[in-house]
């Protein structure tokens, strides 16, 4: 069963930093770019971040130059590293691989980690 594994949420203040971390279980994402998104408390499903399959980021506007994304070379776990954090980031964050996310980025493939941002 292909699941994804999402934690390091919590509630933090307004400047504060988070590690997220999503480890896939039962499968790897070989030969599939990877990404962040964040359901918003509106229910909204927003891309935060992905990353390709040779390395390569790619932020929502909101999240460059304060996000980082990585993934370790077993291709099991996606991170993303969350600096500078601002109440509007608040939501719950979901990872999911390409062909998932084309499916249903948020709500689908893991419970989700939820950050709150005061």
């Amino acid at each position: 069963q292909v699941q994804l594994v999402e934690s390091g949420g919590e509630s933090v203040q307004a400047g504060g930093s988070l590690t997220l971390t999503c480890k896939a279980v039962g499968f790897q994402f070989h030969g599939s770019d990877m990404g962040w998104y964040r359901q918003t408390p509106e229910n909204a499903c927003e891309m935060v971040s992905t990353i390709s399959i040779n390395g390569r980021p790619h932020y929502a506007d909101s999240a460059q130059g304060r996000f980082t994304i990585s993934q370790d070379n077993a291709k099991t776990t996606v991170w993303l590293q969350m600096n500078s954090l601002k109440p509007e980031d608040a939501g719950i964050y979901f990872c999911a691989a390409d062909y998932m996310a084309a499916i249903r980025p948020c709500n689908r493939w893991g419970q989700g980690t939820q950050v709150t941002v005061s």
